[in-house]
């Protein structure tokens, strides 16, 4: 007599349960509004945006009994559309984890006199100086630099957004196409934003020594 698979009544009953379970969070994702992208030709302003790869600086800063470690990325920005525009830059760091970093959040004056040092730019500025106005032209380009206290020594994968470029935006909206609401109960906006992947191979114990390699870059509704 050939046997069957065991498989009490009460099993059956669990299983048609975790079936249906599955097929309702399906159901839900796929009803899920979704992240809207940024059109893919201009139906807004743009400023070009020139930009090194991030590096690593330690710095003897006032008050810290040992060097302190700073990541930072130095960048130009030019107005080259048929106006001015006001340039207010937002700069974030996302690490592996998830974690969250604006930048120039408490950095001391003294590390962006050494990134200036060793740089040799000229003109480069902390970017409460490039904020504002901005003029049309290549010869109104400005010159800054995001700063970052260092996160962790082994950086590994990490993401940096870059803010305040375009003046492209959107509601973001659910399923029914009803606006979403923050905690505060205001609209949710959605902004273009320039996505940065780097990686950094290697481990803790030589931080700063191993190159930063650059993914791909995007632009992101965020």
């Amino acid at each position: 007599m050939k046997s069957q698979p065991f498989m009490p009544q009460l099993g059956k009953s669990l299983v048609f349960v975790i079936c249906a379970a599955f097929a309702v969070c399906a159901a839900v994702s796929t009803a899920r509004a979704e992240i809207p992208k940024p059109s893919p030709y201009p139906i807004s302003w743009e400023l070009n945006f020139d930009h090194s790869k991030p590096k690593r600086i330690v710095v003897d800063v006032p008050g810290e009994s040992a060097p302190k470690a700073y990541w930072y990325m130095t960048y130009t920005v030019t107005n080259k559309t048929d106006k001015e525009q006001t340039f207010l830059p937002i700069f974030q760091l996302v690490t592996k984890e998830g974690k969250v970093i604006r930048s120039d959040n408490n950095i001391p004056e003294k590390v962006f006199d050494a990134i200036k040092d060793r740089e040799h730019i000229k003109y480069l500025e902390p970017y409460t100086k490039v904020a504002g106005e901005l003029r049309i032209g290549d010869d109104q380009a400005k010159d800054s630099v995001a700063i970052w206290e260092e996160p962790e020594a082994k950086m590994g994968s990490f993401t940096i957004y870059v803010g305040g470029l375009s003046g492209e935006s959107v509601f973001l909206k659910n399923d029914k196409g009803e606006q979403e609401k923050d905690a505060d109960g205001k609209p949710i906006i959605l902004r273009k934003t320039l996505q940065l992947n780097y990686q950094v191979p290697g481990d803790e114990v030589r931080p700063g020594e191993d190159p930063v390699i650059e993914k791909e870059t995007n632009w992101v509704m965020r």
